[in-house]
């Protein structure tokens, strides 16, 4: 990899390091290393990147903020992608949004509500960034992405760029089309209406109060580890379950949520795949319910 290394140095795209940990980039701070760890300095080095990329034949892996992800303690084969600060931007043009894909969502549903613009008050307290919320279809408190989103700006593992339609991103609960075919969102177009600052300020605090007193964002943690088996609730079923505050090396299902799990200050990406494959088990045998995981799963088998 150090001749893709240089040759990403040389064309001056922005940060290139190599054997980069990934619990560097993981709200859960734990992953193994990035052979190549790329974060570009905007959207046109990003494109080189990706050129860069094919001509070389090795696998990429895009990120954004690291949240609702576990990174294998083996690592990721071939060049981990960042869209970070480099991808930061956010115009307004009437009712529309364009934001790219590096912001942090609460600080764009802050920023949104501080100028008057409804629809993104659900985003107060997740984790994440747009692009990782459009590729999740992240939502809460009744509302979710797939309500906002007009189109997105989508890299495709073969680098091809492409705009997308809402239509086209097939969003459903938690998921969109980007999971099925392995696209990352760059950049995405949101509609929003205009409506009293104080009310939606109001409403963007209540949101993030709740979430500081029901989820355990004192501790590491990659956000919900389980979708929701609606009408059922995977926090309360892993709870009924009797496995809240269960702890296995150095991860811990959350004492204040059963949906989390989170790092104590030593665990490994084992430690969690291991708690997973406990709750599935139990849950499955006490409820019948088979839990399907929402957080994404990646990486090299270590």
């Amino acid at each position: 990899m150090t001749s893709l290394a240089e040759k990403l140095k040389k064309a001056d795209i922005g940060k290139v390091l190599e054997n980069e940990p990934l619990k560097n980039h993981t709200t859960l701070k734990i992953g193994g290393p990035a052979d190549v760890f790329v974060e570009p300095k905007n959207s046109e080095s990003l494109k080189v990147v990706m050129a860069i990329i094919k001509e070389s034949g090795v696998p990429f892996r895009a990120i954004g903020r690291g949240s609702n992800l576990l990174v294998s303690d083996g690592g990721i084969e071939g060049v981990v992608i960042k869209l970070g600060d480099g991808l930061n931007h956010i115009e307004r043009s009437g009712s529309e949004i364009r934001v790219g894909g590096g912001v942090s969502i609460i600080t764009l549903a802050t920023i949104l509500a501080r100028e008057g613009y409804k629809g993104l008050e659900f985003a107060g307290g997740i984790p994440g960034s747009v692009g990782g919320s459009v590729f999740m279809n992240a939502g809460a408190h009744g509302a979710e992405m797939a309500d906002i989103v007009k189109e997105a700006l989508i890299l495709f593992p073969d680098g091809e760029l492409r705009w997308l339609s809402n239509e086209e991103l097939g969003f459903s609960y938690r998921t969109s089309i980007l999971q099925e075919k392995g696209g990352i969102c760059v950049e995405a177009v949101l509609v929003l209406e205009q409506g009293s600052k104080e009310e939606i300020m109001a409403s963007l605090k209540k949101n993030k109060d709740y979430r500081r007193q029901t989820q355990p964002w004192n501790f590491p943690c990659c956000g919900s580890v389980f979708r929701n088996p609606l009408p059922n609730y995977a926090g309360q079923l892993i709870e009924s379950s009797g496995l809240k505050g269960t702890t296995l090396g150095g991860a811990q299902i959350s004492e204040m949520h059963a949906n989390f799990i989170v790092n104590t200050g030593d665990a490994t990406a084992d430690d969690v795949l291991n708690l997973i494959a406990l709750i599935q088990e139990k849950v499955l045998q006490e409820k019948g319910i088979q839990l399907e995981t929402e957080v994404e799963i990646i990486g090299r088998k270590s």
